[in-house]
């Protein structure tokens, strides 16, 4: 008996030839990608050298605490300055000059303090007032430097020894820092109620000038009361998020063990409820639309553009024209999946067969489902062994100190110098004005020259522990699922744990193959992570032909890596069956896509949309349980309901963490479709369904698939 295939093998290489003492996953293998796995352990404990040699070096009070200009940090426990948490600038006006931009750093002398200045105040006015009253003395000295206390010195010599500022504006902290408390009052900035002020040079000047050079401030003020009102919400409805969370583990879990009696049905309910949800989504939207357009005169006439950017986001809801943008999104998406589902009707069937046959899998195999547990360990652990040594590298150093001059042209702009002998150089000579402030954490030892190579290794590494991480999930779960697959008596003839099983042939055998994966992988996620960085350089450069290479070079890439992905995925399936080097596996398990390339196309593709399909519902069922809650329109619970600044804050994070449990849940799903798949193929090419070469597929699976090409995939000869 022969067969007959669509495409000839030898274009895509030759099917496999029938080995009777195949068995599924092979136990009697050998270490593969030996050199690779040699490779991997060396980074590893250079990646570990690497954090060892940054913690000794690194002090991460330097991202802590703020800095003043002689490098000492502000609330340091131990320190005079224990009780001075914030910094205070003496001339912020200052921070408006260019060389903030290029340094990093505002050119002025900056000072810890206990609190910021409350008042307007100069430091000729307090001379003045200090002949008939000390206590103006006694609240000005708080901001001019630790021991000085002379008052009565000229406005000239204190300015040019830097002793104390020549004006305090009101202020309050932010991130440690004393910013101007600016106020907007009916559309006009203020600082305490007044728009002008003296500079204490002579000079009366604009609040304008001290928005300007705190650029930026007042939207980052607005930002953290924002911050602190979604903290407040997150304080009062953790409770009630982490019961949602957990429904919709359960759900899914649920959702997943049904499948394997009642997957069609299901299948069909996820998508004529996805079409009724949205569905019902353009309804409420075209219902609130004509609300609000029936107003007189009211919000709904007024445009997103009219009211510009608002913290509280209610007030978009109060907009005709954020509802009608709702609604014609929701339009066009309920078109695609509707559009979708016309074009792919008839592979819908056999897609269920596949999710079928998966449900069942994990049925027999419950401790898949609890697998990405360990990879969610294993990946914080990397994150946060990478965050930790990336502080403690950027934190390295001793304090630098550069030379920082208002003028815009001095020679010795930008150098470093000495602070403790700076006052006896002759630059503060050529350049009047200038001063030797602190710049930032360095060196010039070969480990300080070198920071930033160290970081872009700790990044590289970091990825390829990600990669590796995920590699070695892949392959667990795809042997895992292959047992079961080749069990030709189910479930009699499935190995017993064959999840550890698993999990110790790819620990054990093939460290080397899934690191010569991941490194491949992490090697192009490198190369993207540096063209987005020259794509942010580049955005205000006027280079087009720049700007339009690194936009081909991002697609090109972004392209490669998916494919990369696909590829590493069935690379790691065909190890974990047969137990080859990662190059064979990959070559082998590409030939054999290409062999069935219509199935792969159509049936993996269709699969992924529909369990993409129940995530939506999972996590929109549970989002819109949330919605009511939140908003109180669940009479029977209505008193439990906590008191929020923002229902969406916990809303929002329910249907992002329901959407990731489903995630997590359905990959486990998808690894096994995808396994199953493969083996399918294999079994096709290996097996013909004799008594000598019986089919390990089950038969409703052969049923189905086999119906699809019927005769053009085999005929008796």
């Amino acid at each position: 008996m022969a067969r007959k295939t669509d495409i000839p093998p030898s274009y895509y290489g030759e099917p496999r030839k029938f080995d009777p003492g195949f068995r599924g996953p092979i136990h009697n293998r050998g270490c593969t990608d030996v050199v690779c796995c040699v490779v991997f352990v060396i980074f590893i404990l250079g990646y570990i050298a690497l954090g060892t040699v940054a913690w000794i070096h690194g002090d991460p009070r330097k991202v802590v605490y703020p800095t003043d200009s002689h490098g000492q940090f502000c609330g340091q426990q131990g320190t005079p300055n224990a009780n001075k948490a914030i910094l205070f600038y003496f001339n912020i006006l200052q921070c408006a000059n260019p060389a903030v931009l290029i340094n990093l750093q505002c050119p002025t002398t900056q000072l810890c303090v206990s609190k910021c200045p409350d008042r307007f105040a100069t430091y000729l006015d307090m001379q003045y007032n200090y002949r008939y009253n000390k206590s103006y003395w006694e609240y000005y000295r708080q901001f001019c430097k630790p021991g000085f206390d002379n008052p009565r010195k000229s406005v000239a010599q204190v300015l040019r020894d830097e002793d104390c500022p020549s004006m305090i504006v009101p202020s309050r902290p932010f991130l440690q820092r004393c910013f101007p408390d600016f106020i907007t009052r009916n559309g006009t900035l203020t600082v305490a109620n007044k728009t002008v002020f003296k500079d204490g040079l002579g000079k009366t000047r604009s609040v304008i000038d001290l928005r300007d050079a705190a650029n930026g401030i007042t939207s980052l003020l607005d930002a953290k009361e924002v911050g602190m009102k979604i903290f407040e919400d997150y304080a009062n409805s953790w409770y009630w998020i982490l019961i949602g969370l957990v429904i919709t583990m359960v759900v899914s879990l649920a959702f997943i063990l049904l499948l394997r009696f009642t997957a069609g049905v299901l299948l069909w309910l996820i998508i004529f409820g996805v079409i009724a949800v949205v569905g019902y989504g353009i309804w409420h939207c075209y219902w609130e639309f004509s609300t609000l357009r029936g107003k007189p005169q009211g919000d709904g006439d007024v445009t997103i553009s009219d009211i510009g950017f608002q913290t509280d986001f209610r007030v978009y809801l109060q907009l005709s024209q954020t509802w009608l943008i709702f609604m014609i999104s929701l339009s066009v998406i309920e078109a695609v999946i509707i559009i979708i589902l016309i074009f792919l009707r008839r592979r819908v069937r056999i897609a269920i067969a596949l999710l079928k046959e998966g449900s069942r899998a994990i049925g027999y195999i419950m401790s898949t489902l609890f697998y990405p547990i360990i990879t969610f360990v294993l990946l914080a652990i990397c994150i946060a062994y990478w965050a930790v040594t990336a502080v403690f590298l950027a934190s390295s150093g001793d304090a630098v100190y550069k030379v920082m001059s208002t003028p815009d042209k001095c020679v010795y702009a930008n150098l470093t110098c000495d602070p403790e002998t700076f006052s006896q150089t002759n630059v503060t000579k050529v350049c009047p004005g200038s001063q030797c402030t602190f710049a930032f954490y360095g060196g010039e030892s070969l480990y300080h020259r070198y920071i930033f190579v160290l970081q872009l290794c700790n990044l590289l590494v970091f990825l390829w522990l990600v990669n590796f991480t995920i590699a070695l999930g892949q392959c667990t779960l795809a042997g895992a699922f292959a047992s079961y697959y080749w069990a030709l008596r189910k479930p009699q003839d499935i190995p017993s744990c064959p999840l550890f099983s698993s999990f110790s042939r790819a620990v054990r055998y093939h460290t080397g193959s899934l690191a010569f994966g991941s490194l491949i992988l992490a090697v192009v996620q490198m190369f993207r992570i540096v063209l987005e960085y020259l794509d942010h350089k580049l955005k205000g450069a006027h280079n087009a032909f720049a700007r339009f290479l690194i936009c081909c070079l991002k697609c090109c890439f972004w392209c490669l890596e998916h494919f990369i992905k696909f590829m590493n995925r069935n690379a790691y399936i065909m190890i974990a069956i047969y137990g080859k080097n990662f190059c064979t596996s990959a070559k082998d398990a590409f030939f054999l896509l290409m062999r069935n390339v219509v199935r792969v196309a159509v049936l993996d593709k269709v699969t992924d949309f529909l369990l993409f399909l129940g995530k939506v519902l999972i996590s929109g069922s549970v989002g819109v349980l949330a919605f009511f809650f939140f908003t109180r329109k669940i009479p029977v619970i209505q008193e439990e309901v906590p008191s929020l600044n923002y229902y969406w804050v916990p809303l929002l994070t329910v249907i992002f963490g329901s959407y990731l449990i489903a995630h997590g849940f359905f990959n486990v799903y998808a690894m096994c479709v995808d396994t199953l798949f493969l083996c399918f193929c294999e079994d096709l090419e290996r097996n013909d369904g004799s008594p000598l070469k019986p089919f390990y597929m089950s038969p409703q699976l052969h049923r189905i698939l086999r119906r699809e090409q019927g005769s053009k995939l085999y005929a008796a000869s």
